[in-house]
């Protein structure tokens, strides 16, 4: 399956190693029937980065999106910026003028999909601590995406896939102490809807199976290791089945994701952000993509930071990047054929 528009790939920190999977990327497009993409930005330290790499990455201007889907068999699209035109390329070193960049090529990137220019938008790795010292305000890309589509962030849900599970954190960048305070029902009844609305739309599951994890050991064992996974996991559970949604829960998460479990099920919903991570990553680390999900676009990033330790020097994976930018495309293209609105 293959969306109608190319997709818009933001840089990233350009000292990390984003630039490098995306160059990695068009290279291996073909083995991976990977569909039209562009980079936003950055089209000397692109070629500098695949060089780096030690590829062979012809990369070519192009003044419109539209553009990108007849120059992608022959070089690599990028729809360059005057922000950081002349940026040299210091993998390793991140600087205040690449952050100015990653955000430049972040805020166009989601710009173009919100407008219907792009089918998708896959966000490249960033140093969130960098893009505060240039003006950005936000928790994480999500979020900022989030904003730029007009939805809440609440709304925004974010999904952790890969080849053998899917699982979604219900809180993600808080203290843990803080989490029996955070997950209410409210948020686990909202957040499943929006999940499995999202799975039918976008990954084409008719009925998707949702289980939901127990907050405490046990889930609770009748109240002795905690209240919540009585008081308010199961009701809530509860009142999305009595929606017709097939949810089922709370489950005690240290056998949720042994091998036979995780074929019941389509998703898991966590309760906080180790509890959904750490399965995610054992099971999956080369090929987790990150998707968010309750917005009118597509949007994914692959599952991993800047490694800027070990930035210019071939040995970061390409699975990451390359699984999210064909989720992406698989994901908007679904949307294309789909009965159900955006």
């Amino acid at each position: 399956m293959r969306p109608s528009l190319p997709l818009a790939l933001s840089l990233g920190d350009p000292a990390g190693i984003g630039p490098e999977l995306i160059a990695t990327a068009w290279a291996a497009r073909q083995v991976h029937a990977l569909p039209p993409f562009f980079a936003v930005g950055g089209a000397r330290l692109l070629a500098h980065a695949a060089a780096r790499r030690g590829l062979a990455v012809p990369v070519r201007a192009i003044s419109d999106p539209a553009e990108a889907a007849a120059v992608f068999d022959e070089a690599l699209p990028v729809l360059d910026l005057s922000e950081g035109h002349d940026l040299p390329y210091t993998p390793g070193e991140p600087s205040r003028a690449g952050a100015a960049l990653a955000l430049a090529s972040l805020t166009l990137a989601a710009a173009l999909a919100v407008e219907g220019k792009a089918g998708a938008v896959m966000t490249g790795p960033i140093a969130k601590s960098r893009l505060a010292e240039v003006g950005f305000t936000h928790p994480g890309q999500t979020e900022f995406v989030a904003a730029a589509c007009g939805v809440a962030p609440e709304d925004a849900v974010m999904m952790l896939a890969g080849p053998s599970l899917r699982t979604v954190p219900l809180t993600v960048h808080v203290a843990l102490a803080d989490v029996p305070r955070l997950v209410t029902r409210d948020l686990i009844e909202r957040r499943g809807r929006i999940v499995a609305r999202a799975l039918t739309r976008d990954y084409g599951i008719a009925r998707p199976r949702l289980a939901v994890a127990a907050l405490n050991p046990h889930a609770g064992e009748e109240g002795k290791f905690g209240h919540e996974d009585l008081t308010v996991v199961a009701p809530a559970v509860a009142a999305l089945r009595a929606e017709g949604i097939d949810a089922e829960g709370p489950h005690s998460a240290d056998a949720l994701f042994a091998p036979h479990n995780r074929e019941t099920f389509d998703v898991a919903l966590c309760m906080y952000h180790d509890q959904a991570l750490i399965p995610i990553k054992a099971l999956d680390f080369d090929s987790g993509v990150n998707v968010t999900l309750g917005l009118p676009i597509v949007r994914t990033s692959p599952d991993h930071g800047t490694a800027f330790p070990i930035a210019g020097q071939a040995l970061a994976h390409p699975g990451a990047t390359i699984a999210a930018i064909r989720m992406a495309g698989e994901c908007a293209a679904r949307r294309q054929s789909s009965a159900i609105p955006a």
